[in-house]
């Protein structure tokens, strides 16, 4: 199961990320992400040019709200180069955007409000949608499980798996313990992202700096991916 280290706090990315990812490129991490707001768009194109300098997986996580503002984060991606975009919810725009390029792109399923972003919607619903976006042509789907306030996160996760048989199930937001990410990957999900269970130090309690709590989520991951 894939971590994925996302740059972010409280869905932005941190206005140090420059200096957060020189401090942890060493770690062991193969992917790394951000999100499109909370720095200027310069800064993410230096971050995403060291990044994959870094030989690196990347990602962008589209949390605007409005159409224009996500089509105009997809056209950001594009021009960055990132491996891999994640969220918004007007997929056949987005892929318009990315139609030609290597970018593989993963929608949010389910209903997707507010900001930090809080997922509605049932397992029936979002089943239905990851139906679609695999007809469309996406790589898998961005799901905020774990934000879910009307549904069980991990049925939103099967459900999503029965939608899209071979599609990378990404699952985003509030994962901040080895216990939820047993539990995600037993439903099927295939990677996941931590942000600020990282910068605040509650995944690893008792280890004091965010490398420390970034290897120790490397070291659950690759556990529970051989168990």
């Amino acid at each position: 199961m894939d971590f994925i280290f996302m740059l972010t706090r409280g869905d932005l990315t941190v206005e140090d990320c420059l200096e957060v990812f020189e401090a942890v490129k060493s770690s062991g991490l193969e992917h790394v992400g951000f999100k499109d707001i909370g720095v200027p768009v310069a800064t993410l194109r230096e971050l995403s040019s060291r990044m994959k300098a870094a030989g690196m997986t990347t990602y962008l996580e589209v949390v605007s709200e409005t159409e224009d503002e996500t089509r105009r984060s997809a056209e950001a991606a594009l021009e960055m180069g990132v491996d891999r975009l994640m969220g918004g919810t007007c997929a056949e725009k987005i892929l318009d955007i990315l139609k030609g390029s290597s970018i593989k792109y993963f929608p949010f399923p389910g209903i997707p409000v507010g900001h930090p972003t809080r997922l509605g919607g049932t397992p029936k619903l979002v089943e239905q949608q990851c139906r679609h976006f695999m007809e469309l042509g996406c790589a898998g789907v961005d799901l905020l499980a774990c934000r879910a306030v009307e549904a069980d996160p991990l049925e939103l996760v099967k459900a999503a798996v029965r939608g899209f048989p071979g599609g990378y199930i990404i699952c985003a937001g509030s994962i901040d313990s080895r216990e939820r990410i047993r539990a995600l990957r037993q439903a099927g999900a295939h990677a996941f992202t931590i942000g600020t269970a990282v910068f605040d130090g509650s995944y690893s309690s008792r280890k004091g700096d965010i490398l420390s709590q970034i290897r120790a989520v490397l070291g659950d991951a690759a556990e529970l991916a051989a168990v």
